[in-house]
C-alpha cells in the first residue's frame, strides 16, 4: 500500500460523525482530529454553548461541524439530534460515544464509605456511562443497520480490565460498556450487515473534568498520593493527553480496521503491562 492510499483511507470527506459529549475534554480532542481528516462532525452535548463553541471553532478551522443539543439519558432528544443530522448531511457514517464520567458523590474516600454511597449517586454513574452508551447506539445504529454499513465507537477504561479503588460504580458501568460493545459488535454484524462494526477505546489515565478531584490537590495543583501512585506505575512516567487517543480512534472508524470489530484497545502508556516491580 502506497502513501496515496494510506492518505486516502484516513480521508473522511463525505462522512459524517456524531460525537456524544462531544463538548467535553476527550469528546472535543477527538473532535478536532475528525475535523482536521475532513469529517462532517456533529458535536452532541448537554451543554449547548460547550457544544457550539466547538462547533465554530472547528468551522473558524476550515472543517464542517454542528453542534446539537441532546441528552444522552433521553431518548427523545436523541431521535431530535439524529433528524437534525441527517437533514444537514443525510447519513450518519460514525458513532463515537464520549459522554460518561465519574461523580464524587459515588467515590469512597475517608468522610465516605462504601456502605454510605447514596443510591442516586451511584444509579447516575452507572446510567450515564452505560445508558448514555447504550440509548445512542440504538438511535444511531439503527441508521446504520439501514444504511448497512458503519463504525460506532465506544469510550471504556483500563479500570473495566483491573478495577480501581474508590470508584465501584465507574469501574463497573465500564466493564459493562466493554461487554456491551462485544455484544453489538455481534448482534449488528449477523442481524445486519458485516459491514458495520462496534469497538471501544480503554483509556489508562487521563486528568479530565471528573477524575481530577482525585488525582490533583485543588489547593496546590500538585499530584495527590493517588496521582502519584499512578504515575509509578504508567512506564509512559506521564498522564494521558487527550490527543493521545487521536490515533487509534482515527484507526478504529477508518477503512484501515475493516476487519476489527469487537475489540476493547488500552490505549494506558503500558499501565496495564506493569506489575509494578
Amino acid at each position: 500500500m502506497n502513501l496515496e492510499e494510506l492518505t486516502r483511507r484516513y480521508d473522511f470527506s463525505g462522512k459524517t460523525v456524531v460525537i456524544t459529549g462531544g463538548g467535553g475534554v476527550l469528546g472535543s480532542e477527538l473532535a478536532r482530529a475528525l475535523a482536521g481528516c475532513r469529517a462532517g462532525v456533529a458535536v452532541l452535548d448537554l451543554d449547548r454553548g460547550a457544544g457550539e463553541r466547538l462547533a465554530h471553532e472547528l468551522e473558524a478551522g476550515g472543517g464542517r461541524s454542528m453542534a446539537v443539543t441532546a441528552d444522552v439519558l433521553k431518548r427523545d432528544t436523541l431521535d431530535w439530534a439524529a433528524r437534525e443530522v441527517q437533514a444537514r448531511w443525510g447519513r450518519v457514517d460514525c458513532l463515537l460515544n464520549a459522554a460518561g464520567g465519574n461523580s464524587p458523590g459515588a467515590t469512597t474516600g475517608a468522610d465516605k464509605s462504601f456502605f454510605d454511597l447514596s443510591e442516586e449517586a451511584l444509579r447516575s454513574v452507572f446510567d450515564l456511562n452505560v445508558l448514555g452508551t447504550v440509548f445512542p447506539c440504538q438511535v444511531f445504529g439503527k441508521l446504520m443497520a439501514e444504511q448497512k454499513e458503519g463504525a460506532i465507537l465506544n469510550i471504556s477504561s483500563m479500570n473495566a480490565f483491573r478495577p480501581l479503588t474508590r470508584i465501584p460504580a465507574y469501574s463497573a458501568a465500564k466493564a459493562a460498556v466493554s461487554n456491551f460493545t462485544q455484544w453489538l459488535a455481534v448482534h449488528m454484524a449477523r442481524e445486519y450487515s458485516p459491514a458495520i462494526r462496534v469497538n471501544a477505546l480503554a483509556p489508562g489515565f487521563f486528568l479530565t473534568d471528573q477524575n481530577r478531584f482525585l488525582l490533583t490537590d485543588k489547593s496546590t495543583g500538585g499530584l495527590t498520593e493517588r496521582g502519584r501512585a499512578i504515575v509509578a506505575h504508567t512506564p509512559a512516567g506521564r498522564f494521558g493527553s487527550p490527543e493521545d487517543l487521536a490515533g487509534a480512534a482515527l484507526w478504529l472508524l477508518s477503512p484501515m480496521s475493516r476487519f476489527v470489530t469487537g475489540v476493547v484497545l488500552p490505549v494506558d502508556g503500558g499501565f496495564s503491562a506493569y506489575s509494578g516491580v
